[in-house]
């Protein structure tokens, strides 16, 4: 059984971490195949959108601690190391948060660690109604990684992402949703069908400038107004030239849906 099964559907690819038995738990097969994954949706012209879920009744409960712990304390030692300056960890949420395609976390279960980590480099985050989330770091004694002091200070304000980051407390759907950390909040019931009716609506728009918005809003973060602005210019003129600008014009005049095809 893959520990990463890969679907796609009408330039939606949905990456559904596949370890439901250890609440979809981070081992080095799991975190290997989904970086992979990642960068084979960058690269793929058929990908328009990317939804990132679990399997079962959690999103993913983070690194797989029973595993390390296996290893005792050197083994501890030695994951603490993870490979290189940025680990597994870093090099996914740079994947994420500077992949071209627009990322989607449908959080349908627990997330924790690492695995609420890495919905927060996604562009956009989902809840079931019936689950909860929680930083979880402290609660192991550890800090936080994968971008998470990174990209929570931008979505809740310095404040509260220290009082989340340090308290390590679980986070319910109505705060979620209240404070800005998710997107929106949808009935278990129907969670994945209200997801990916949202990733198939922005799958439908021009890819051309999706990718130069992505690339835009990731240079906002580490760059003033003046370089923007001239980015913004750069990519617009780029964008006038693409057919699917002329196919943006002629569906306004002829006031049907525009048909986009990145070209």
């Amino acid at each position: 059984m893959s520990v990463l099964q890969v679907k796609t559907e009408n330039g939606v690819r949905v990456l559904t971490l596949n370890r439901p038995e250890r609440l979809n738990a981070f081992n080095d097969e799991l975190s290997s195949a989904l970086e992979q994954a990642v960068e084979e949706a960058n690269h793929d012209d058929e990908v328009r959108v990317v939804v990132l879920t679990g399997a079962g009744k959690g999103f993913s409960s983070g690194l797989d601690l029973t595993e390390v712990a296996k290893r005792g304390p050197a083994g501890l030692k030695d994951r603490s190391m993870l490979v290189d300056d940025l680990g597994w960890v870093g090099r996914l949420a740079l994947g994420i948060a500077n992949n071209d395609k627009p990322f989607i976390a449908a959080i349908n279960g627990t997330a924790a660690g690492a695995g609420f980590a890495l919905t927060l480099a996604c562009d956009f985050r989902f809840m079931s109604d019936r689950t909860k989330v929680t930083t979880g770091y402290i609660r192991r004694g550890l800090n936080p990684d994968a971008g998470m002091t990174y990209f929570l200070p931008k979505l809740v304000g310095h404040t509260r992402a220290t009082e989340l980051i340090l308290t390590g407390r679980d986070i319910y759907p109505e705060e979620a949703e209240r404070i800005g950390l998710v997107t929106d909040v949808y009935p278990e019931e129907e969670f994945m069908e209200r997801v990916m009716a949202f990733a198939t609506q922005i799958a439908e728009g021009p890819p051309i400038a999706m990718t130069f918005s992505k690339r835009l809003l990731v240079a906002s973060h580490e760059q003033d107004l003046a370089a923007i602005l001239k980015k913004e210019l750069a990519s617009i003129k780029v964008c006038f030239q693409t057919e699917d600008v002329m196919e943006g014009v002629a569906a306004f005049a002829q006031k049907r849906k525009p048909v986009f095809k990145g070209k």
